[in-house]
């Protein structure tokens, strides 16, 4: 008798710590998703050319981008050449959509192939994919002539290789309002990389700023100039969090 109870109270406790796990494990689910203000997602699409779902859901060509040939593949939106081009996807947001007090930003994503040559640290600047957040409505100078090419302020996280983690620069242009950060560094070809980019306090802290304005435009960008052997690269998801 002593041997059943003490059985049948084991099988009880087992039964009363499965279900906790569970019931904390939902609730941390529920708490994860209050925490998203905005997502962007191009997963659930069918395999075949991209340009006309970026085109209904508010993106622009800019540059090179339709030699980027964007597909959907694999569960995620595809860019890739086989030449040098710079290109950009940009979608704009609309007043009513600006998305208010992000803290930080998740990027599903990854490289399939590096463009070959591609080196900050030598100042060859160049990306197998970033994506470009836009901060407020202010326009700051590109430092092009006559004011060509004005942007708000911008932090630009992109997946390098040769480029140390988490490294600020500063490229040619854009000096005053634009800073890009290699997310990720080495050779990881083919693995889908996870991103947690913080943007309120590096926001302040780079342009010294006192508040965050709010994020008004989201981009993505290749750029494959002055390098060989083209380049592949992959996004499937962002998701905007308040915390």
């Amino acid at each position: 008798m002593r041997i059943y109870l003490h059985k049948a109270f084991g099988r009880y406790m087992r039964s009363i710590v499965a279900l906790t796990l569970f019931i904390l494990l939902q609730s941390a689910t529920l708490l994860a998703d209050d925490r998203i203000i905005y997502t962007i997602d191009f997963t659930g699409q069918k395999d075949g050319s991209a340009v006309s779902w970026l085109e209904e859901n508010g993106f622009e060509f800019k540059l090179g981008a339709n030699k980027l040939n964007p597909r959907f593949e694999n569960d995620a939106l595809v860019i890739s050449t086989n030449d040098e081009v710079a290109g950009l996807f940009g979608l704009k947001l609309k007043q009513q959509d600006f998305i208010h007090n992000a803290k930080r930003v998740k990027i599903i994503w990854g490289v399939n192939r590096y463009p070959q040559g591609g080196n900050w640290e030598r100042g060859i600047n160049r990306v197998p994919i970033a994506v470009m957040l836009s901060f407020g409505t202010k326009k700051l100078s590109s430092g092009l002539p006559f004011g060509m090419q004005a942007a708000p302020y911008f932090l630009s996280p992109f997946i390098g290789k040769k480029e140390p983690l988490d490294k600020m620069y500063v490229g040619r242009l854009w000096r005053e309002g634009g800073r890009y950060f290699s997310v990720a560094s080495g050779d990881q070809s083919g693995k889908i990389i996870t991103t947690n980019f913080e943007i309120d306090e590096r926001f302040k802290q780079t342009f010294g700023q006192q508040k965050t304005p709010p994020i008004t435009a989201f981009v993505i960008q290749k750029n494959t100039k002055d390098t060989e052997g083209g380049s592949e690269a992959f996004i499937k998801k962002v998701k905007f969090l308040s915390e």
